[in-house]
């Protein structure tokens, strides 16, 4: 069936190759009959393959479910054997923990029972340290107290220093601002630091020149022809005035107020205080602020050359306690050479001193050695005598014949 089935298609397969083929359907009714009849043979051969195909698959599926229920029950046998494997593995489980619950039941109370001692032991002990701690804590609070009452009356004392300290600092404020009390500041400075560094009898302050000038200190240098000026200003206005100012105007204003103010005092000091042969050709300047110092050396070269110029020299505090004790090195070299002949002297009596000594040392040497020689002396006499009288005691008066003891 099958290979008529493929030769009618084959022969169709040509019929409808075949260029005549419309022809001839067109001039009768025989080509569409075979065509009717070639229809049918195509729809009979698909339905049988249809058929064989349904067929194969219901084959199929009664092996694989053949197939399934034997595996279905192997496993059923496998479960049940694992049933029973896991039921006799649950009572052997069941009875070891039983068993280590007991063995862990009888050491936990023996451990609970350790415990429990120690336990008690600990707080007996934690306690008695306790008490100790309370007792330790209550002496450390004791003392804690004691210093911070202590620590107390230190700032109380430091708040009263500090409101002596604010009413010190109010009173400056009152000195700096009165140009009187002011420049008698600048002097108890200036003095203050001479006293400190310099010989009593080297400086005097207030002395009177020859033209009826006072100075604030004259310091008189060793082997110097005359003595060194040294006069105290503060000139505070224009500087605070410098501080203050705030627009170009107000600085360049208060800046020729200090070049006026500071050469105003070089002048009078070089006018003043500068006398040939009785004081030196250059006097110090003593400003008694730092920064007033700094503010000259840093914005006022030209009033330095000024001073430069009148050899007038300008110190600060640091600066005049450099010169102090600059001096201060001259007067001990001084002091030196006006004792180097004394000490020259007192040498050479102290090596007189030493020479005599040695010739002591060497004539009770001498002394020494022949009274060794003499204790030699001695010692072999009593030596002598010694050994004589042994052979005495020795001797048998008994035995010894007349004539021999008559001899002897």
């Amino acid at each position: 069936m099958e290979q008529l089935a493929e030769r009618l298609q084959a022969s169709l397969a040509a019929l409808l190759a075949d260029p005549v083929l419309p022809t001839a359907i067109a001039a009768g009714g025989t080509g569409m009959v075979v065509l009717a009849i070639l229809a049918l043979l195509l729809s009979a051969r698909r339905r049988r393959s249809e058929t064989v195909a349904a067929d194969n698959l219901r084959a199929e599926l009664r092996l694989a479910r053949d197939l399934m229920g034997a595996e279905l029950a192997e496993l059923k046998g496998r479960i049940s054997t694992i049933a029973d494997i896991s039921s006799r593995r649950e009572t052997e489980l069941g009875a070891t923990l039983d068993q280590r619950l007991d063995h862990v039941s009888d050491r936990l109370g023996q451990s609970l029972d350790k415990v429990t001692e120690r336990l008690a032991a600990s707080l007996a002990d934690t306690g008695n340290r306790l008490g100790q701690n309370l007792s330790d804590q209550g002496a450390r609070t004791t003392d804690g107290l004691s210093r911070l009452y202590e620590r107390l009356a230190v700032i109380d004392t430091a708040q009263a220093n500090l409101t002596e300290l604010s009413s010190q600092v109010v009173s400056l404020k009152d000195v700096l601002g009165n140009k009187q009390a002011r420049g008698a500041f600048g002097q108890l400075r200036m003095e203050a630091i001479i006293e400190d560094g310099l010989p009593r009898g080297a400086f005097e302050f207030q002395a009177t020149l020859s033209n009826g000038k006072r100075p604030d200190c004259l310091v008189r240098l060793p082997s110097a022809p005359a003595p060194l000026v040294i006069d105290a200003k503060f000139p505070l206005e224009g500087f605070e005035a410098l501080r203050l100012a705030r627009t170009a105007e107000e600085t360049q204003g208060a800046m020729q107020r200090v070049r006026t103010a500071v050469a105003s005092h070089i002048d009078d000091i070089a006018g003043k205080y500068l006398i040939a042969g009785e004081t030196q050709d250059m006097a110090l300047m003593f400003v008694p602020s730092e920064q007033v110092y700094a503010e000259l050396h840093e914005r006022f070269p030209d009033v330095l050359q000024r001073a430069h110029r009148a050899r007038v020299v300008i110190v600060s505090p640091n600066m005049l306690m450099l010169a102090v004790q600059t001096m201060q090195a001259i007067f001990k070299d001084v002091r030196m050479r006006e004792q180097a002949g004394l000490i020259q002297r007192e040498v050479g009596l102290l090596m007189g001193d030493v020479t005599r000594l040695a010739e002591r040392a060497r004539e009770l040497e001498r002394h020494f050695t022949l009274a060794a020689k003499d204790v030699e002396k001695i010692l072999a006499s009593s030596e002598r005598i010694a050994n004589r009288g042994k052979r005495i005691e020795g001797v048998d008066l008994a035995e010894v014949p007349e004539s021999k003891a008559a001899a002897e």
